[in-house]
């Protein structure tokens, strides 16, 4: 099929003073279904050659029009007060929520075109109108999904999981126990409830944008960093603590810091009372609070380099084939072969 593909983001490293965690996982995705024979143009504007000077385009194919497709994807856009709510030409304006209504007009209701709509960030509302229309499916990045909706899992690459070498991952040299890399967006309560505590007895760094920090005056903040460096971070440290809003929570969603961290041997300490807490680590890395956190910290200090630090990082792993790209393959090829007449 030929797929028409609209996200605001990037497929390279992109800029540092930008949010897009689509960057861990967005190529994959694209190259896989290329892999299995679909045609996708890109139906956003060109941010990796347009703000980050990165030229893809011998590799991927752009449409500022309204081209013919067979199927409409889109990374779900929702409006955000003056910056895509404001008129075309303002400063500060993006066009992103503007083009995704007028993909949704041309391609969804007026050609009834199969559409995929993946609310990566469970902004869609439960009352859209879009969430009724037998064209659309409603996917989320989470275990248990809205009602209706289909979970499509942020994707990491097979050869990714299959080249992991635990072994080889702690017995590098892990100088910082407890690292961050994120941004501040509804993560305070997790945040004061669990890193804080444990930042206060362990080196540490908080790398994101985080703007409000004067609760957390011995956390330390560096601003966020380029993606480029994230993964080095993670290698350079023993341990992270997950974080998520409520609303990933709540639906067994997990961000794509889990398998960054865990890929690079930075394992994941995880709040115990998350629900599905055991479907994305092992028990041994659950903790109730601050204060076990750190006492864990210092635990995994204490096995640092040993084989019993690598069979959790293999535990780790393990549990991340439930990201597995072709996993999220046939979910999107069981979506996209469905029969004309359900649409």
């Amino acid at each position: 099929m030929r797929i028409g593909y609209s996200f605001w983001g990037f497929l390279g490293p992109g800029i540092t003073d930008t949010p897009d965690g689509g960057r861990s996982h967005r190529a994959t995705l694209i190259d896989g279904l290329t892999a299995v024979g679909h045609d996708i143009v890109f139906l956003q504007p060109n941010r990796d050659l347009d703000e980050a000077r990165c030229d893809l385009a011998g590799r991927y194919q752009w449409n500022k029009g309204l081209p013919e497709i067979d199927a409409l994807f889109l990374e779900w856009r929702w409006p955000i007060k003056d910056r895509n709510t404001t008129r075309c030409g303002t400063p500060g304006h993006t066009c992103d929520l503007h083009r995704q209504d007028e993909l949704l007009a041309h391609y969804t209701l007026r050609n009834r075109t199969r559409t995929v709509l993946w609310d990566k960030d469970r902004r869609l509302s439960a009352m859209s109108p879009l969430r009724s229309l037998a064209q659309v499916t409603v996917c989320e990045p989470a275990l248990a999904p809205s009602p209706g909706a289909v979970s499509l899992l942020f994707p990491v690459a097979d050869d990714a999981l299959d080249s992991a070498d635990p072994a080889a991952l702690a017995a590098m040299p892990r100088p910082l126990p407890l690292v961050y890399v994120g941004n501040q967006y509804d993560r305070d309560e997790a945040f004061a409830g669990f890193f804080a505590p444990a930042a206060a007895r362990h080196p540490h760094r908080v790398a994101g944008k985080w703007n409000r920090t004067a609760h957390w005056p011995h956390v330390t903040f560096t601003g966020r960093i380029a993606f480029a460096d994230v993964r080095p971070l993670y290698q350079s440290s023993l341990a992270t603590i997950l974080l998520l809003p409520e609303r990933y929570a709540s639906a067994g969603q997990m961000t794509q810091r889990i398998f960054e961290a865990a890929l690079a041997g930075c394992l994941p300490l995880t709040p115990a009372a998350l629900p599905f807490a055991a479907e994305f680590t092992p028990a041994a890395l659950h903790v109730d609070n601050g204060r076990q956190a750190a006492d864990r910290i210092t635990e995994l200090q204490a096995i640092a380099g040993t084989a019993e630090h690598a069979a959790l990082i293999g535990q780790c792993t393990r549990r991340l084939g439930i990201f597995r790209l072709s996993r999220q393959l046939t979910v999107i090829e069981t979506i996209l072969r469905r029969p004309a007449c359900v649409v």
